[in-house]
């Protein structure tokens, strides 16, 4: 027998070969066949070696089990879970949400999630970042720093402070700083945005409804806060008070030197200035601009936002009133988020149910105020 036939033998076959082989050995008659007989022999011990092995390790396996510590034993492959995330960037829960707009019933959200509980039912992930590109589309709002604390929040600012001095050694020290602080208190208020959905846009599908309920709703909020920002910039007066900062005034007109005198009214520390006026009155400065040949940029190198609360300067305006403002408004402005800057929209369905419509109400809870002294300066009539 070859080696690959002699290593698929039992024990029981191994013996009968054996005493074929002793047959074998009595009948040889030359050197060659009893060398073939002796070969053979030699690869059949070792089967023997190998039965061995194998049985006394079959034999260490079972007495672990029988010990409790157990052989080798093939463990189920666990099920991996979704996260939350990843449930909240399926097209299933993007469905659901869209379903709990239209309809107002979160139950299929919740099941998703695995939450049985009230309160807010999160918005899908890409929701998220919709969000955070319509407040980006704010852009002036972008250079505002943002914080989230809950409630009311007080933010201290310097009305007045002595400087730093240099003392040298052995002369009288200088009296002590003279400092007086103000506090600017930041009240959350709600911003609200609500539009009514047609039959033709409740036949939306999931994401594109959101796409166009939260575009429209979050867009119209984030342009909202930043017209209360500058509203509440432009009722601060020139001089500080305990609860409000004092911010720069110039009266002038749209020309090449109004800007820079502006930024001259600016703290030291309002080192990054931009400008915010009505595009009209933009235009007013490009006009003047080409039809003087002016030398220099009127702009002074800032940045130009627009906003059109703020009224097209006119010769014939209220004297007093603002119609431009510059300043750093990544040093001097705030906005708090009590609640997070994720827009909370409300279903209702009982307003307009005459008309066979539904309401959407987005709702933003949110604070802003100018929190540092002169660190915005008002261009006046």
């Amino acid at each position: 027998m070859t080696k690959d036939e002699i290593m698929d033998l039992s024990m029981e076959e191994i013996e009968t070969r054996k005493a074929e082989i002793r047959a074998e050995i009595e009948a040889a008659g030359d050197q060659a066949a009893l060398d073939a007989i002796d070969e053979e022999m030699n690869n059949i011990e070792e089967r023997i070696a190998m039965i061995k092995q194998e049985t006394e390790t079959r034999k260490a396996d079972m007495e672990a089990v029988l010990d409790g510590v157990g052989a080798p034993v093939e463990k189920p492959v666990e099920e991996r879970k979704m996260t939350d995330v990843e449930i909240r960037n399926s097209k299933e829960y993007i469905d659901a949400f869209a379903q709990y707009l239209k309809t107002g019933k979160a139950d299929e959200c919740r099941a998703l999630l695995s939450q049985n509980g009230g309160g807010t039912v999160p918005v899908p992930t890409y929701v998220e970042n919709r969000i955070k590109t319509a407040w980006d589309r704010v852009e002036l709002m972008n250079l505002v720093r943002k914080t989230y604390i809950k409630g009311n929040l007080n933010v201290g600012f310097e009305r007045t402070a002595d400087p730093a001095y240099v003392h040298t050694e052995g002369s009288a020290a200088n009296t002590e700083e003279s400092l007086t602080l103000g506090i600017v208190e930041l009240k959350p208020e709600s911003i609200k945005k609500w539009i009514t959905i047609s039959d033709e846009a409740l036949d939306l599908s999931g994401e594109a409804f959101l796409d166009y309920i939260y575009d429209e709703l979050t867009y119209r909020i984030a342009k909202k806060a930043q017209e209360e920002l500058i509203g509440k910039i432009t009722v601060c007066t020139a001089q500080s008070t305990a609860g409000c900062v004092g911010v720069g005034v110039v009266a002038g007109s749209p020309s090449v030197g109004v800007i820079a005198e502006a930024i001259g009214e600016l703290s030291d520390e309002a080192n990054n200035p931009s400008i915010v006026m009505n595009k009209s009155t933009w235009a007013q400065f490009k006009a003047a601009y080409y039809q003087g040949n002016f030398p220099a940029d009127p702009f002074e190198g800032c940045r130009v936002f627009f906003d059109n609360t703020l009224p097209t300067y006119s010769t014939t305006g209220t004297a007093g009133s603002t119609w431009a403002i510059v300043g750093d408004f990544g040093f001097g402005a705030q906005a708090n988020f009590p609640n997070g800057d994720e827009i909370t929209i409300k279903y209702d369905d009982l307003s307009l149910a005459e008309k066979d419509l539904v309401k959407l109400v987005g709702r933003e809870y949110i604070a802003l105020g100018a929190v540092a002294d002169h660190a915005f300066t008002k261009i006046t009539f």
